[in-house]
Formats: C-alpha cells, sequence, structure tokens
C-alpha cells in the first residue's frame, strides 16, 4: 500500500511539474506571439471569429521535449537510441512547423519533413520490433508503420479545428497510456512521457479552451502527432494492440471517415475545409466547448474500453470503441442548436 501510494504522489508531481512550466512558458509565448502579430485571421474556413495568435504550441513543446529526452534513459536499452531519436526528431518538427506558422511553407516541404522525420526514427528501431510480428518482410513492415505514422500526425493537424479539442485528445491518449503501462507488463518505461504529456496538454488548455486565448499551430499539432503515434506504437510493440487502435479511434474514424467521403465526392482532400464532424457541430450552432466536453466524455469511455481489453475476450473492447466512436459522431453530425 506504502508503495503505492508513492508511486501515485510521483505520477501526480510529475503532471504538477510538467503542467506549471507549461503553463508559464505557454504564457509567455502568448504574449510573444502578440506583440509579433503571428495571428490566425478568420476565413470562410475557420470556426473562430477573432485574430488569435498561433503557435502557441511552442510552449508546450518547449516543456515536453526536455522530458522526453530524459525519458529516453529510462527506456529498454534495445529502445534508448530510438527514444532519443525521436525527441529529436520532434524539436526538428517544431522548428521546421513553426517556420510554417509563419510564412506558409511548401506542402511538398512540408510532407517530405515529416517522411525524413518518420523514416529517421523507424531506422532505429531494433529490426525484431516489427508491427506485423514478421508476418511480411521487414522492408513491408517499415513501410507500412512509416505511411500510417504519417497519416497520422497529419490528421492530428487536421483535426486541431475548435478551441480546446487538441489539448483534451492528447491528453486523453497520455492518460490512456499511463493507465495501460500501470498494468500492461513491458510498458513501465511509458510513465515518464505520458504523465508530462497530461500536465503540458492539461496547462496549454488553459489557454485554448473556448474562448482560446492562443492556438496550438503547427508547432504544436505536428510534434504531437508524431509523438501520440510513437506512444501508441510503443502499446502495439509490447501487446496492447486493441488498446493501440481504441484510444485514439475518435480521431482515426472523424479524420479517415471525413477524407474518404471529400474524395468520394471529387474534392481536393489537401485543401482546407469544414467538413469534419465535430466542424459540422460547430457550424450548427454548438460551441467549442461543448465539442470539447462531449469528446472528452467519450474518450473517457475509450480509455476505460482500452484498459479492460486485457481482461476481455479478443475484440470486444473493438467493438465497444467502435459504438462509443459511433454514437459520438452521430451526436456531432446531427446536433442542431437553436440561436
Amino acid at each position: 500500500m506504502r508503495e503505492t501510494l508513492s508511486g501515485i504522489a510521483l505520477c501526480l508531481l510529475l503532471v504538477g511539474m510538467s503542467g506549471a512550466a507549461c503553463y508559464g512558458v505557454t504564457g509567455v509565448v502568448t504574449d510573444w506571439l502578440k506583440r509579433r502579430a503571428v495571428l490566425d485571421h478568420p476565413n470562410e474556413r475557420s470556426s473562430h471569429v477573432v485574430a488569435t495568435p498561433r503557435g502557441g504550441g511552442l510552449g508546450l513543446l518547449a516543456v515536453l521535449l526536455p522530458f522526453w529526452g530524459y525519458s529516453a534513459l529510462l527506456y529498454p536499452a534495445s529502445l534508448m537510441q530510438a527514444a532519443l531519436g525521436l525527441a529529436a526528431t520532434m524539436a526538428g518538427l517544431s522548428a521546421i512547423s513553426f517556420l510554417d506558422d509563419l510564412r506558409s511553407l511548401p506542402a511538398w516541404l512540408r510532407f517530405a519533413a515529416q517522411i525524413a522525420a518518420v523514416a529517421n526514427v523507424l531506422s532505429l528501431l531494433p529490426a525484431d520490433h516489427l508491427v506485423f510480428g514478421g508476418a511480411i518482410p521487414i522492408l513491408a513492415d517499415r513501410v507500412i508503420t512509416g505511411l500510417a505514422w504519417v497519416w497520422f500526425l497529419n490528421l492530428f493537424n487536421f483535426m486541431d479545428g475548435i478551441d480546446g479539442i487538441s489539448g483534451v485528445e492528447a491528453a486523453s491518449i497520455a492518460t490512456g497510456v499511463t493507465l495501460l503501462s500501470a498494468i500492461m507488463p513491458g510498458t513501465w518505461f511509458l510513465d515518464v512521457p505520458s504523465l508530462a504529456l497530461i500536465g503540458c496538454a492539461g496547462a496549454f488548455l488553459a489557454f485554448n479552451w473556448h474562448p482560446a486565448k492562443v492556438f496550438m499551430g503547427d508547432v504544436g499539432s505536428i510534434p504531437l502527432g508524431f509523438g501520440l503515434f510513437w506512444l501508441l506504437l510503443m502499446l502495439w510493440l509490447t501487446g496492447a494492440r486493441e488498446a493501440a487502435l481504441i484510444l485514439p479511434a475518435y480521431y482515426l474514424a472523424d479524420a479517415t471517415l471525413t477524407l474518404g467521403r471529400r474524395a468520394l465526392a471529387g474534392e481536393k482532400i489537401w485543401r482546407a475545409h469544414r467538413s469534419h464532424f465535430y466542424q459540422r457541430a460547430a457550424q450548427n450552432g454548438a460551441s467549442h466547448d461543448w465539442i470539447a466536453r462531449r469528446i472528452l466524455a467519450a474518450n473517457i469511455a475509450l480509455i476505460a474500453i482500452a484498459v479492460a481489453t486485457p481482461y476481455l475476450p479478443a475484440f470486444i473492447g473493438l467493438v465497444l470503441a467502435a459504438i462509443v466512436t459511433a454514437a459520438l459522431l452521430i451526436r456531432l453530425a446531427t446536433v442542431k442548436v437553436r440561436a
């Protein structure tokens, strides 16, 4: 009992330390962005109506990355090099993404940087760490994993379209990873990065909750999507495969279904739009905080299902997660708020 209480106290301390640091740094960054007039001005595709500083994710990453760099030293020896490479690569992605926030880099350059970042970290993984468990050649395994990784970091960026949504999603996934690392053998090394992310995401929400004082920007959403995929990949490789799919289920479903719908309609899928399920809810009158709270509630259910998957029959967790996700998508698509 005493060891359990001590462990909980250490977890709370880490969340508090990272959260306090992120809150302070994000406040400084927000003031700096205002002075430099780094603003996101409303347009026909926006979900906000007031020019708002963009790039607040710079403060979040400035605190998160040192924690993740330190946590790499706690990984198993076989993964330490990849974990260190991950932290360094996230820093590089942050720099490139911040330039994009400032001056809109060409799409080819952004994608090239993302592909190089993913390829770099995958090249550092041990040869026996295979997503498909050796069922296909290692090159095919790495290519498919890389494509999924690039898709995930971009969908995380695509979904960052209303106040609070990405902070809620990042904190939710990190909470699920933390709880799973407490019960799943061989995942203890995910404690520090996931706990630090909970603190940072929670602190960022203090600035990004509706009405937002600052937006995350690509400098936050791209590296966060990159890092979250790593956490989920680690869960997958250590045996928690269903949980790795369940935790991000809402983001995966909303982004993928929206992309498919737009592709079938012949739209240019790489262009900005307002057709995600959460964006349709906002257009129908739902406030940003109303939407974020519904996503949080669904994510809490998904976390509970993910944590229960080690004790459930195969695929039951996935079915339950699909029901929760479908219910949320239907609610967002059908909500009507009277003016």
